[in-house]
């Protein structure tokens, strides 16, 4: 395990190394040389010339692969992506959820990304048409990899891009239109062109609550929802033989639609799909469909499929300003919100004792598959300039003014103080006994984090930190549920494995994306809540958790991008980070020798 050419770039020194494969912890020190690892040793490595890290007492680990993001359009204009790495990230894959940025025109992507996934609509049509001198797949690629990368980006190709790109935004949100054959035969060129280009798959949605932005086509769903059973079966197919991933958002209301993913993996005399269903969750809504998403993998895959559920590891806590939040658009009353981009007429609208009305019976409503548990009980109030207010939930405040009912009680704080009434509830993944199931089934990828996107609401860009928390605190009571070779090996060499991308391992040969975590700093500072202006959107404040202790260092491609949960003066500025092509070995870029020690 040990190279003895020298000098090496790094040497990491004396942590309880872990290379992602599910193999036992170890001490080792690890030396790394032109962007690879060199060699892992029992014995002290010559760090002669070389950058140090002292890792006694720590966890050296490959960085973490993120599976669900949306940095798509930052990316472009922030390809650092500062906020993933400093919490253990290197690897991220963007295109989920059937929106890239691949092949639609600046005003489409504005439309598509802007409402869907809370980011400033006018910043996304601006960071593509800065950005986009490309015209195919492989110039994706190509023009990413000009850009200072800061992690290593694997990618999907949208569903929802490219039929808008082949249909317009216009036909391809309507239900009677169905794609003439050749928008059919282009949009399969593209898909296989993607593919060709080294990306790991397509992504789809059929959820129907989430809605596009901009006054064309404003409030109808996403271009895949439209698409019918032959146009989805057509793309699936090229996955299937190429060996490749369908991730798909399946609608809740249409329990139908998730059997039918499952089915579809199934091989049956053909290649068997890949399919990354969003999303296994514990929802307060319904607790028991947890247990039947289980049921539905362990099903299908002993009979020949590879089905997957994507699940985020940690509470799913979602915060809001007024009523900026997407969980309204699952029901008619705060989708008519939503649909209104202009203050005045909304609030107009909230006032409205019709509309009122409307939404109270929404509220009341809970029978049937539905996300939001709909209890302004459960929803505390974290920031209003009423004092008075905040650290009660919506439903204390109505019983305080005389019994009003919790949908006025909110209503009324939203009209009065706008997005200045910030406020969070916890929709999901809050009983730990069930979060400590679904870490160990092999059916749930672990995930979802969002990242890139809901910057006000809800994107868990510290989860993988999070959730090694959960497993050691487990160990510390003499309770565990898994292994932390096991936890490191879930959350890096098992998904680069089934994405087939080059990370998530650390053995002699392998890429030097590394993460050096301090196992005592694994702790309740994981939750604390802070905000960060992204300066690729004009300084929005982002909703964060910031831990920096925790991390010691984070390097990607050999490089120190991170140190003591700080980035260094690399990110954003060189390139450290590379796209990673499915099914390829994929060298870094070229490492700088660095002189700095590390204590």
């Amino acid at each position: 395990m040990v190279d003895t050419e020298a000098p090496f770039d790094t040497v990491i020194r004396g942590g309880t190394y872990f290379d992602g494969t599910g193999a036992p912890g170890v001490v080792r020190d690890v030396g790394l040389r032109d962007g690879r690892v060199a060699a892992v040793s029992a014995e002290p490595l010559d760090a002669a010339g070389a950058e140090v890290i002292e890792a006694a007492g720590q966890w050296v680990m490959p960085g973490m692969v993120d599976i669900h993001t949306h940095y798509d359009i930052e990316v472009l204009d922030g390809p650092g992506l500062a906020e993933s790495l400093r919490h253990g990230v290197t690897t991220i894959l963007v295109g989920s959820c059937s929106l890239s940025t691949v092949h639609v025109d600046p005003v489409d992507a504005g439309d598509l990304f802007g409402r869907v996934e809370a980011i400033p609509r006018m910043a996304a049509i601006g960071a593509v048409e800065r950005h986009r001198d490309w015209s195919s797949a492989g110039g994706y690629v190509a023009a990413l990899e000009r850009r200072p990368l800061g992690p290593n980006v694997a990618a999907m190709i949208g569903h929802s891009d490219i039929r808008t790109a082949v249909m317009g935004l216009d036909r391809a949100t309507r239900k009677e239109v169905v794609p003439t054959h050749a928008e059919q035969a282009q949009m399969e060129r593209m898909l296989r062109q993607a593919l060709d280009a080294g990306f790991v798959g397509m992504s789809s949605q059929q959820l129907q609550f989430d809605k596009l932005d901009g006054d064309r086509c404003r409030s109808r769903t996403l271009p895949s929802t439209y698409a019918r059973r032959r146009e989805m079966g057509r793309l699936a197919s090229h996955l299937r033989r190429r060996g490749r991933v369908m991730q798909a958002g399946p609608d809740v209301k249409n329990p139908f639609t998730i059997v039918e993913h499952a089915l579809r993996s199934l091989g049956l005399g053909r290649p068997r799909l890949k399919t990354s269903l969003l999303a296994a969750a514990d929802l307060k809504a319904i607790p028991a469909i947890i247990h039947l998403m289980r049921l539905l993998s362990r099903t299908v895959n002993p009979l020949g499929a590879d089905f997957k559920w994507q699940h985020l590891p940690v509470p799913f806590e979602v915060y809001a300003d007024g009523i900026d939040l997407v969980i309204f658009e699952e029901f008619g009353s705060g989708a008519a919100a939503l649909h209104l981009a202009e203050q005045v007429a909304r609030d107009e609208l909230l006032r409205d004792e019709d509309y009122r009305r409307r939404f109270r019976k929404d509220y009341e409503f809970k029978w049937g598959p539905r996300v939001w548990h709909r209890d302004f009980f459960d929803a505390e109030i974290v920031a209003c300039p009423d004092p008075d207010v905040i650290g009660k939930s919506f439903g204390q405040v109505g019983v305080e003014r005389g019994g009003v009912h919790p949908v006025d009680a909110f209503l009324d704080l939203v009209v009065e103080h706008g997005t200045a009434l910030r406020w969070r509830t916890t929709i999901s993944n809050h009983r730990p006994d069930v979060l400590k199931r679904l870490a160990a089934d092999p059916g749930v990828q672990l995930g979802f984090s969002d990242a890139g996107a809901h910057l006000r609401n809800m994107a868990f860009y510290n989860f993988g930190l999070r959730f090694l928390r959960h497993v050691r605190d487990a160990q510390l009571a003499g309770r565990p549920f898994l292994s932390t070779e096991r936890a490191v090996h879930r959350m890096t060499g098992e998904l680069a494995e089934w994405y087939d991308v080059d990370a998530g391992r650390i053995r002699p040969g392998d890429r030097a994306d590394v993460l050096v975590v301090d196992p005592t700093r694994l702790d309740a500072t994981l939750e604390d809540y802070h905000e960060a202006p992204v300066p690729a959107y004009g300084g929005l404040s982002r909703m964060v958790n910031r831990n920096d202790a925790t991390v010691t260092a984070v390097l990607v491609g050999g490089r120190t991008v991170v140190r003591h949960g700080v980035p260094t003066d690399l990110v954003g500025v060189e390139r450290t980070g590379s796209f990673l092509r499915a099914g390829v070995r994929t060298a870094p870029p070229a490492v700088v020798p660095q002189d700095r020690q590390v204590g």
